[in-house]
C-alpha cells in the first residue's frame, strides 16, 4: 500500500509540473512576436545533397567484402582511378578496414562556392563502427543531378562501443556520424533576391487570421497595398520601386500577434501532451478507475527446531488485495471549460499523464473536445 501511495504522489507531481508548463504557455500565448519568427520568404530554402562514398582507416569494424559486393566494387574502382589495378585479383581483396557509406548534407540558401558545410555519414553495409574512419573524396549531388559539393574528412560519431569475450556495450549509434565542415561547395544554386519585386511570405503555421494580421501590419508600416493575404499560408508583397532587401529587413522586424487554432497533440510513446490555449470542452462527466485485483506471493522458509528430526520447508504466503476504485470520483466539466480548468479538474481526480491521454481521446470520441486531436 505504501508503494502504491508513493506512485500516486509521483504521478500527481508529474501532473502538477505539466499543469505549470501548460499555464505558462497560456500566459505567453497572446504575446507579440516578429514577422521573421513566424514566416519565411518563399523560395529561400535549403537544398538536400546526397552521395555514395568509401570510409577507410577503420579498426577492423568495416564491411565484410564477401557480404557487401558493392563495397568491393567501389574499392576496386577507386583504386583503378588512382592507377592501382586490382581487377584481376579481385577475389584476393579482403580487408575489414573500409566501409561503404551514404553521405548527406543540407546546403543552406545563398551559400557561395568555396564555403564549407557539415555532412552526415551513415553505414550502408554491415560495418559495426565508423568512429575514427576517414571519408574519402565524395561527390554530393543535388536534385538536379549536378555535383554541388565534395566531402572528405574524419568521422566523429559520439558513440561508445566496446566488446569482450562474453559481453559487449554500445552507447549511441556508431554506424552514423558527422564530419564538421567536411564538404566544400563547388557549385552554388543562384537565387536573386535583390530583384524579386513580388516575394511571398510563407507562414510556418498556416492560419488565416495570422496572415491577415501580417498583411495589416505591413501595410501600416510600408503603405496601403504593399501586402495582401492570399491564403492561410501565404502573404504576397508588392515591392515595386523599392529596395527589396531594405524593405524585407523592415518588414521582418514588425511585431504581430499570431493566432492559433485549438489543437491537442499527444505523443503516446512518451506520454507527452501539449494543449493550445484555445482548447475548450463542452459539458462532460469523467470517471477514472477500474476494479484491480492484486495477488502477491511471498514464500517463506520454515526451519525446524534445534536437535529435532524436522526438515526445512518452504511455506507459501499469499496476499490478495482488491481495489474497487471507491476512492475515485466522477468529475463534471461544465460547458466551455478552459485549459486551466481542465488541468485543475485532472489534478483533483489524481489523473496521471497516461490516463489523461485516454480521457482526451474518449472526450474527442464523445464530440465534447472542441479542438483538433493529433496522436503521434
Amino acid at each position: 500500500m505504501n508503494e502504491g501511495h508513493g506512485v500516486r504522489i509521483k504521478s500527481n507531481a508529474a501532473v502538477g509540473c505539466a499543469a505549470a508548463l501548460l499555464l505558462a504557455l497560456m500566459s505567453g500565448a497572446s504575446a507579440q512576436t516578429r514577422i521573421k519568427d513566424v514566416t519565411n520568404v518563399e523560395g529561400i530554402r535549403d537544398n538536400q545533397l546526397i552521395g555514395y562514398g568509401i570510409v577507410a582507416g577503420l579498426n577492423g569494424t568495416g564491411d565484410k567484402l564477401n557480404n557487401a559486393p558493392f563495397t568491393r566494387e567501389a574499392l576496386i574502382s577507386m583504386l583503378e582511378r588512382l592507377g592501382v589495378n586490382t581487377r584481376d585479383q579481385a577475389k584476393y581483396v579482403d580487408t575489414k578496414n573500409v566501409a561503404a557509406v551514404m553521405v548527406t548534407a543540407n546546403m543552406p540558401p545563398f551559400v557561395k562556392s568555396g564555403e564549407r558545410i557539415d555532412i552526415t555519414v551513415a553505414a550502408l553495409g554491415d560495418s559495426s563502427n565508423l568512429t575514427g574512419g576517414t571519408l574519402l573524396v565524395t561527390s554530393l549531388l543535388g536534385a538536379d543531378g549536378e555535383v554541388h559539393a565534395v566531402g572528405q574528412g574524419i568521422i566523429t560519431t559520439g558513440a561508445i562501443a566496446a566488446r569482450g569475450a562474453a559481453q559487449s556495450i554500445t552507447r549511441g549509434v556508431p554506424t552514423s556520424g558527422r564530419v564538421a565542415n567536411g564538404a566544400i561547395i563547388e557549385k552554388e544554386i543562384p537565387f536573386d533576391l535583390g530583384h524579386a519585386t513580388s516575394p511571398h511570405l510563407g507562414l510556418r503555421n498556416p492560419d488565416l487570421t495570422t496572415a491577415l494580421r501580417i498583411a495589416a501590419a505591413v501595410n501600416r508600416e510600408m503603405g496601403a497595398g504593399v501586402a495582401k493575404a492570399m491564403d492561410p499560408r501565404s502573404v504576397a508583397l508588392n515591392l515595386q520601386g523599392r529596395d527589396v532587401i531594405e524593405a524585407l529587413s523592415r518588414i521582418e522586424q514588425l511585431p504581430v500577434e499570431p493566432d492559433n487554432g485549438a489543437k491537442v497533440v499527444i505523443d503516446e510513446a512518451s506520454g507527452i501532451i501539449v494543449m493550445g490555449a484555445n482548447v475548450a470542452i463542452s459539458t462532460v462527466a469523467i470517471a477514472q478507475g477500474n476494479l484491480t485485483i492484486r495477488v502477491t506471493e511471498t514464500p517463506q522458509v520454515s526451519q525446524p527446531g534445534a536437535f529435532s528430526n524436522g526438515t526445512t520447508q518452504v511455506v507459501p504466503r499469499t496476499n490478495i488485495t482488491v481495489d474497487d476504485g471507491k476512492d475515485k470520483r466522477m468529475g463534471i466539466l461544465n460547458k466551455a471549460v478552459t485549459l486551466q480548468e481542465l488541468v485543475r479538474n485532472m489534478n483533483a481526480l489524481g489523473v496521471g499523464p497516461r490516463d489523461i491521454i485516454s480521457i482526451l481521446q474518449a472526450i474527442k470520441a464523445a464530440g465534447a473536445l472542441q479542438a483538433d486531436l493529433e496522436v503521434r
